[in-house]
This record gives structure tokens, sequence and C-alpha cells, in this order.
């Protein structure tokens, strides 16, 4: 997983989310490997340094706020006015909330639901209907394995990754048969701000995904966006990482009983450690 990636020259995308994290290394990584890439982020000067730092000056930064489905649409349009045509959306922006649920008043509500969700829809409804007529492209949805695999004091992240995964594998069927790709990302923890943003009432982020997944560290944010476009040349359904993830994902599928008390033991013993 840690050699570099080939086979994107000459494609043009565009990452949401691009100023940090896991959009930020597939914007390095896209550049390497040779696509045009629009960093989109709502911090602009998070997006221009990340667009400075990605190599070959293929990449420039542009301030994208998800939520607001013109300023997708109008992201889409501009690719398309310059260069005829649009490879490569990568619907990343996201945010977490960490509490008990009784805890989320309805305006955090409110925002998962326009970022997570409502934002990944607006790429598909701005990306989506270029790529039919050019009869090709490939839409990239970040999910997460919370998007597989549900667990409570993350509540509404869970749900919004959740429709996100169901989204993603719904286009998919549809978009087959139009030369167009759909793949989901599922990651498990990976080092990004994330980890430290978003708790209330003594959640701890980087506690509770590191525990909750088994690992000892988060994933590198690079390791994930090679995973990432090396599923995107495979047209991958679902990018899980790390490997021993889909294990996880598998014994879920298959004995969802033992899940389901795995989880519910775990919760309860975060929630005794916020009290």
């Amino acid at each position: 997983m840690s050699g570099p990636v080939e086979g994107f020259a000459g494609q043009h995308a565009i990452v949401t989310g691009g100023a940090s994290g896991i959009g930020a290394a597939l914007c390095r990584a896209l550049a390497a490997a040779g696509a045009t890439v629009v960093v989109g982020d709502v911090d602009l000067a998070g997006a221009e340094a990340v667009a400075s730092s990605c190599p070959g000056g293929r990449a420039t930064a542009r301030h994208l706020d998800v939520t607001e489905a013109a300023a997708v649409q109008a992201a889409v349009d501009d690719v398309v006015a310059e260069h005829g045509r649009l490879d490569l959306m990568v619907n990343n922006a996201g945010i977490s909330w960490g509490s008990r649920t009784e805890e989320l008043s309805v305006a955090q509500w409110d925002t998962i639901i326009d970022i997570n969700i409502r934002g990944v829809a607006h790429g598909v409804a701005a990306a989506y209907p270029v790529m039919v007529r050019q009869r090709g492209g490939h839409i990239v949805n970040t999910a997460s394995m919370g998007g597989l695999m549900p667990s409570g004091l993350i509540t509404s992240y869970c749900m919004t990754k959740h429709a996100v995964v169901g989204l993603s594998l719904s286009l998919r069927s549809e978009a087959v048969h139009h030369g167009v790709g759909v793949t989901a990302v599922c990651p498990s923890a990976v080092e990004t701000r994330l980890l430290d943003t978003g708790g209330q009432g003594g959640f701890d982020g980087r506690r509770f995904y590191l525990t909750g997944q088994g690992m000892s560290r988060p994933l590198d944010p690079d390791d994930v966006a090679r995973a990432v476009l090396r599923g995107v040349q495979r047209d991958d359904a679902l990018v899980i990482a790390p490997a021993r993830s889909k294990i996880t994902y598998a014994v879920g599928r298959f004995a969802p009983g033992l899940t389901r008390r795995l989880t519910a033991r775990f919760v309860r013993q975060q929630m005794e450690a916020m009290s």
C-alpha cells in the first residue's frame, strides 16, 4: 500500500473537504498520479496550503461549502468548462458529533445531515449527469466503518454514513449502465482532526474510535488515499481499511446478534468512562 499510484494522468478531479485529512491526502495522491485537482473546502487558506503542496502544479484551491448546492454545481460546471469533462468527483467533506444521543441539539442534527448527507447528494446531483453524458467517470463518497457498523454515542454520525453507503451502492447499480463507477470509502480510525473534535459530555473521540476498532494507532491518511485510488482503478464498490476491518464487517453481517451484544457492551463501558 506504500507505493505511489499511477494511471490518473490527464484526468480532472474535484475533492471536497480537501483542506485536511483524507481529502488533503487524496488531493496530493491524485496530483502525484497526474490528475488536475480542485481542492474544495470552506477553509480556503487550508485548501490553498494543500494545493501548493501538491506536486506538478496541477492543484487549485476553491472555497466550497458543500451545503450550498449551487456552489457545488458551479465547481463542477467550471471544471467542465475549462477541461471539457469531469473524471472524478470525491464527496469527502464531513463532520462528527460524539456524545450521548439525548444531549444532541436539533441544530447539531441539522448540521451533520446538511454536511454529511446533503453535501454528498449535492456532489452527486452536480457530477453524475455530467458523467452520464460523457459516458464515463467515477464518484467517490467518503463514508466510514461507522457506515457499515452502527454504534451508540456516535449515533448521528453513523446514521449519516449509513446513508452515504446506501446512496453509493444504490447509485452504483444504475451508474454501471452509463460507464460510471461509484465507490464508498469506509475506513476505520484515520489520523484526522475528526478524532479530536465534535465531542461533548466527556466523549473522547480518539479513545472511542481506537479502542472500539481494536487499533493501537490511527491509519495514515496517505495510506488511505492510495487505497482509495487503487479501489477506483478496480471499480470497487467499497474500500474498507485496514484489512482487518473487512473481517469485522463480515462478522457483523453473518453474526449480527453477536455484534450487537459486543457493541452494546463497548458503548456501556464508554458511557461509564464519560461519567
